[in-house]
């Protein structure tokens, strides 16, 4: 029989293979969580190595390490020829610290915020859908490698690595706004432009810069939850404006909202997150006019205008801006390796001076090894190559997902297919429960997260991303969707 100490060493410690995590730091951190909870109390004798390693079916060096490791860290003292006892307390300075359980709760008030409690969700089957991600088994680890190396031997890289980033003459902006110039038609300089972590970031620092508690934010009546959050986090208050085929209807702006009462308006007037729908020529027009005529600044988040379908894209509504109204956030680097994937601004000179500003105290140093890559990527023009690369790809599977949902699903649902972007947006002709149907999805191994759910009075729809998905996936996941459809007792009425 195991003495009682080696029946709780053996409770506690579990070995995972398949963990990189070398075995002997992975059995010393749950006898030091052992040592934590007091399972094993100050001054237990513990197992000889032979016995240790008898009992947890390890090498006996395995177990020599373990010991060690446990002595350096102090949880443990070995004693020539008596044996190794539990020693906490630690013995620091000449003082006994009893070691606990950290705090669970903090001994001061802070300001608790229910706005940024996260929608995502933990997807446990084979299958998942999402709003519109790339596919990250289409990049090549190998050519990953080969930049960042070449990256890490550049001298003039290392000169900059204890340096703030906002040189408007840095190489990485001058790149991109040659990029934002070619692909966009832009006339920015490398003055307007800052690199940021995220499309979030940017917005966040938007936030810092423009809104005061109860400013009024305008969204469309679907909008981006992750925007909104941001918003709401700043206290402003958000007023939703109707959303249809031709965007954001500005008439219903100019109807019920007066000069100077609007702080900013927030849109995606490329393709409207998360409907797809493109807001029409002669609405960009009226609204830059009444931007102008009202007062108030335009946040154009045009998150996925890489990924464009038709040979004509519509241009950005930056593109037109003459007032000094638009600031216009995007991503880069989204055809690459996520790890090269990253946000910008465009705007004014003044304002981004002074969002630099807010930006060197949450990120001082920067990125300076993805930034290197990106600028050399872009320079070297396999930016514009990987884009039309993975663009033609995209498509194929639009057409696909398409395709499957018209076959799949009939007359039950209406979308429209989408000129550009990773996802599709679907409407339910006879409205079901969709937190139902998410749920009866998931006995089918595929997860469909709530944060792709929109449901309302008057709407019952649902944001599909395909671009993660093959082709088989794509056929394989909305056949899924159909049986946990047709598994619903009767549709809402």
């Amino acid at each position: 029989m195991n003495s009682p100490v080696e029946d709780i060493i053996l409770q506690s410690v579990s070995i995972d293979k398949n963990d990189k995590t070398a075995v002997y730091l992975q059995i010393a951190q749950h006898v030091i969580r052992s040592i934590q909870n007091k399972s094993l109390t100050v001054g237990t004798v513990l197992p000889g190595t032979r016995s240790l390693s008898r009992l947890l079916k390890i090498h006996r060096n395995t177990a020599v390490a373990v010991y060690d490791e446990l002595a350096s860290q102090g949880w443990v003292e070995i004693v020539a020829n008596k044996g190794t006892f539990v020693q906490n307390p630690i013995k620091q300075k000449g003082k006994t610290q009893t070691a606990t359980i950290y705090p669970e709760k903090t001994g001061f008030p802070f300001y608790e915020s229910t706005h940024l409690v996260t929608p995502y969700e933990k997807a446990d089957t084979e299958y998942a859908f999402n709003d519109g991600q790339t596919d990250i088994r289409l990049h090549s680890n190998t050519q990953y490698n080969r930049w960042y190396n070449a990256a890490l031997q550049r001298t003039s890289l290392i000169k900059k690595w204890n340096t703030f980033l906002f040189d408007r003459s840095s190489f990485l902006n001058n790149q991109l706004c040659n990029y934002l110039n070619a692909t966009r038609n832009f006339r920015s300089n490398p003055q307007n432009i800052l690199i940021t972590r995220s499309t979030e970031m940017s917005l966040y620092l938007i936030s810092q810069l423009l809104i005061k508690p109860n400013d009024v934010v305008l969204v469309g009546n679907l909008s981006h939850f992750a925007a909104n959050m941001i918003f709401s986090q700043a206290k402003a208050k958000i007023k939703t404006i109707p959303v249809d085929e031709n965007g954001l209807a500005i008439d219903f702006i100019r109807k019920n909202f007066t000069k100077n009462s609007i702080r900013l308006l927030y849109c995606s007037p490329n393709r409207h997150y998360p409907t797809t729908y493109s807001l029409s020529e002669s609405r960009k027009t009226a609204l830059l006019q009444l931007a102008k005529e009202y007062g108030f600044a335009i946040i154009e988040d045009d998150f996925d205008y890489d990924f464009q379908f038709n040979e004509n894209p519509a241009q950005p509504l930056a593109r037109f801006d003459t007032s000094g109204s638009v600031i216009y956030l995007g991503k880069t680097g989204q055809a690459l390796f996520p790890a090269f994937e990253t946000g910008f601004m465009v705007a004014p000179e003044n304002l981004i001076t002074e969002a630099k500003n807010y930006y060197r105290m949450i990120d001082p140093q920067g990125d300076l090894i993805k930034e290197q890559i990106l600028a050399e990527v872009i320079h070297e023009g396999e930016m514009h190559r990987q884009v039309k690369k993975k663009t033609l790809l995209y498509k194929a599977r639009r057409d696909t997902m398409c395709d499957a949902l018209k076959n799949t699903f009939g007359n039950l649902i209406t979308f429209n297919k989408p000129t550009g972007g990773l996802a599709v947006f679907i409407q339910f002709n006879n409205p079901v429960s969709l937190v139902k149907l998410s749920k009866q999805v998931s006995k089918h191994n595929v997860t469909l997260p709530k944060h792709l759910l929109y449901q309302t009075k008057n709407m019952c729809g649902i944001r599909l991303g395909f671009g993660h998905l093959n082709l088989e996936e794509i056929n394989h996941t909305i056949k899924m969707l159909k049986k946990a459809y047709d598994d619903l007792d009767q549709p809402v009425k």
